[in-house]
């Protein structure tokens, strides 16, 4: 590739558009089972990497992964893979949505953005504590080919925090036929199930045909 960019990790064929390590966890599993000779060290994230800053200014999850991939795809060279997630809660008309990660008023403060959904939801019966996990994860490669995907995880919110894995609104998270919260669940048993590892595994048939 002409004037290749020197600060990717030899070998490098696919980049997460993200710094959340527990995200290119997720991708490097899901991946590297899907498609044939990709090994885990070949998906890296954008961690260390100096990309451009992408203003998510779309007003769907789709159209924010799709701006957060291109430009990481315009970037490296590389084939690209962003998503964009968050919590719709029925009650609050699908609300936080595009900004769950910023409901509180600071970007990724989990605890305040936890608080202040216990609050809002504080006087809702069990029985309209509905919500969803919803995860758009976006595939760009340098040539312009795009593919979207979309996963849900469905279940209840519940009244007080439970477990200590997961992030984001996970201990709060009830999913439907479980008795454990997201944030209790292995990451094995959360991938199984969540948003983002049906997305992941979704698009995970699109990587596999522009990496032949």
């Amino acid at each position: 590739m002409s004037g290749a960019r020197t600060d990717l990790p030899d070998g490098a064929r696919v980049i997460l558009a993200s710094h959340n390590a527990k995200k290119l966890g997720e991708l490097q599993r899901i991946l590297t089972a899907a498609v044939p000779g990709l090994a885990p060290e070949q998906v890296i994230s954008s961690a260390g990497i100096a990309l451009p800053d992408v203003v998510e200014d779309a007003v769907t999850f789709e159209g924010n992964a799709l701006l957060k991939a291109r430009s990481a795809a315009a970037a490296t060279g590389l084939l690209a893979v962003a998503d964009d997630s968050g919590l719709a809660v029925d009650v609050l008309g699908g609300a936080p949505g595009i900004f769950s990660a910023r409901w509180s008023g600071r970007h990724g403060d989990d605890e305040a953005n936890n608080d202040l959904l216990l609050a809002q939801l504080g006087d809702v019966p069990d029985a309209h504590r509905t919500a969803r996990f919803v995860c758009a994860a976006a595939l760009v490669a340098p040539g312009g080919a795009e593919s979207v995907e979309r996963g849900e995880m469905v279940g209840l919110l519940l009244r007080e925090r439970r477990g200590e894995g997961g992030f984001g609104y996970d201990p709060l998270f009830l999913p439907d036929g479980e008795t454990r919260s997201a944030a209790e669940l292995s990451p094995a048993q959360k991938d199984a199930i969540s948003h983002r590892g049906k997305a992941f595994r979704a698009l995970a048939g699109h990587v596999a045909q522009l990496l032949v």
